[in-house]
């Protein structure tokens, strides 16, 4: 992952996610109503992806090196602030160790269990590649979806709203760098296959993987 967008993607992503888990919830309700008891089902999948995912993530954002570079990141983006660059460095400064240390608290499967990943029925004839393949299309399509960016828009403003001093310019950067970084997080999951670097999906090599159409 770009360190240049890394963190902000992945919290996108994350939020996309959300939404994708949601659908799939509500799918598998339908699919069990009319299916009955005796559609096989499991969960071991699901919940295997997203602490897959989510170690992938933390051991990411915990080495010294990438973090490092973020903040080094985080900084020149504060340059270019101009009026308010002192405080962005601040801000950078305060909450950017903070994050990482809550990061390193993170435990996945507590994490996945939280957001409901291991209470949804999987269809027993879809392995973990065919999933993550759905995922990651569905997310796509969600950062798409005009409604799904003004959703995000209105979570990361919630989240300013905890920086105290700095919530209006922090508002303000959400407003002039959102879509950007949506679109970002858009290319970065066109570009990159995520499903093979998470383990879902077996490399080209051994002839396993899944190529992801568009």
């Amino acid at each position: 992952m770009g360190v240049r967008i890394g963190v902000l993607v992945l919290l996108v992503v994350g939020i996309s996610l959300v939404y994708y888990v949601e659908s799939r919830a509500l799918l598998a309700e339908d699919l069990l109503d009319t299916q009955g008891a005796a559609t096989k089902t499991k969960t071991d999948g699901v919940c295997a992806l997203c602490e897959d995912y989510v170690s992938l993530a933390i051991n990411y954002l915990s080495t010294n090196e990438t973090q490092t570079e973020i903040i080094h990141t985080l900084h020149l983006g504060c340059s270019q602030t101009h009026s308010f660059k002192e405080e962005c460095f601040k801000m950078v400064d305060y909450y950017a160790p903070l994050f990482f240390l809550e990061i390193g608290k993170v435990e996945p499967g507590e994490l996945c269990s939280k957001l409901s990943l291991c209470d949804i029925p999987v269809f027993a004839t879809q392995d973990s590649c065919t999933l993550c393949h759905q995922a990651v299309a569905e997310v796509l399509a969600k950062l798409d979806d005009p409604d799904t960016q003004l959703e995000i828009i209105e979570i990361l403003l919630k989240v300013c709203n905890k920086t105290e001093q700095y919530a209006k310019k922090c508002k303000r950067l959400v407003f002039e760098y959102g879509p950007l970084i949506m679109a970002n997080a858009e290319k970065f999951l066109v570009k990159n296959d995520v499903c093979t670097t998470i383990h879902a999906c077996k490399t080209s090599t051994d002839g396993s993987g899944v190529a992801l159409s568009h």
